[in-house]
């Protein structure tokens, strides 16, 4: 990037504020352009200054982040915000409420000031930082009416054999940085009487994933929980794989059942996607469909493979309504996607998708 990304640090401990300092300063594409010990603190400097992102502490004194975070929103609608969270209840439970109302990823604290600290920080935050701005800055390039963001490309050829038209028996999701806020636009739209059941990988740690499913299940006309090792995948339920545990399809006395493990990360994550897509690519065969959302990285990208190889589809989210078009970009660019949809559309394809086996999607395409 020729212009620095100018970073605001919001968080009321002092030593948070130098590890993020310290991991942001030590990157050349990067600039610490301010810090602040709350949030209106915080309200009051970008008022006055111009940031590319700022880094926001869930709980802090006078103003809190949730807070903080809706009067941004108020001003700025795409400024990237990047939430940080404690590793508790009540740091999970408002850290899915901020991701729901406008924040685009989020970070979870540990370490002591260590140099380790900042080493983690900088190898978990930088990476977010540049994909968000990277996106924020391509809805203001030369070309875009509006701010309005670009529009994806078209989708290239397919390089395996169009999908059999067959009638769909489980939908299977994966996503990740800009999720939260993805699955509660297009979930609640489905139908309570949703034919099929859905599996879905959302890259969080553990009490997250738990936190989320609440919420969703709050919001939706589908049953949304978090996922339980044996548990059968029922018509109109939602199961959102654990943190910190990888969720696969296997079968038991002959009938599809979920099974949570703990075995190596891949694509840096447990719960991964890919795990997940190959495992139902195995049990459901040409009956699956996969979907790819928002998200950073390539995970779901072996899955997809595996998916189509069994004749099965991938679907995935458009990049104009995708955060980071990082994962869906992948499927997309590999030739893997038969349908690339914007976030808004999904939900009427999918449904229509397990009602007819194939969906007819014609009117339901991007514009452009």
């Amino acid at each position: 990037m020729a212009d620095k990304i100018r970073v605001l640090v919001v968080d009321d401990s002092a030593a948070i504020r130098r590890i993020v300092g310290d991991a942001v300063s030590q990157d050349p594409d990067l600039e610490l352009a301010g810090t602040a010990p709350n949030g209106k603190v915080a309200l009051e400097q970008i008022g006055r200054h111009k940031f590319d992102i700022v880094t926001l502490d869930v709980e802090m004194p006078e103003l809190d982040g949730l807070a903080t975070l809706k009067a941004i929103r108020q001003t700025h609608r795409s400024l990237p915000v990047i939430m940080f969270s404690a590793l508790t209840e009540r740091g999970a439970r408002t850290t899915i409420e901020a991701l729901t109302a406008g924040a685009n990823d989020y970070l979870c604290k540990t370490g002591d000031g260590s140099g380790n600290a900042v080493e983690r920080v900088r190898n978990e935050l930088i990476p977010r930082v540049k994909a968000l701005v990277a996106k924020a800055r391509s809805w203001q390039a030369p070309g875009s009416v509006g701010g309005a963001a670009p529009t994806s490309a078209p989708p290239p050829r397919l390089n395996l054999a169009a999908p059999r038209a067959t009638r769909i028996e489980l939908i299977a999701i994966g996503v990740s940085t800009g999720g939260p806020a993805a699955l509660g636009e297009f979930l609640p739209r489905l139908p309570a009487n949703l034919s099929v059941p859905i599996l879905i990988v959302q890259h969080m740690p553990a009490l997250f994933t738990r936190m989320l499913a609440e919420r969703l299940s709050s919001q939706c006309k589908i049953r949304v929980e978090e996922a339980r090792s044996g548990q059968a995948a029922e018509p109109g339920l939602a199961l959102i794989a654990p943190g910190d545990f990888h969720m696969v399809m296997g079968r038991e006395l002959g009938s599809p059942r979920l099974t949570l493990n703990q075995n190596p990360h891949e694509n840096g994550c447990r719960p991964a996607v890919d795990p997940m897509f190959k495992s139902v690519a195995e049990i459901y065969g040409d009956r699956v469909l996969g979907l790819i959302l928002t998200g950073m990285g390539v995970d779901g990208l072996r899955g997809a493979e595996a998916i189509r190889s069994k004749g099965g589809r991938i679907w995935a989210q458009d990049e104009a309504s995708s955060v980071v078009w990082g994962m869906a970009g992948a499927v997309t660019r590999a030739g893997l996607a038969e349908q690339v949809l914007p976030l808004s559309k999904l939900a009427d394809a999918l449904a229509e998708a397990t009602r007819s086996g194939r969906a007819d999607i014609r009117n339901l395409r991007a514009p452009g």
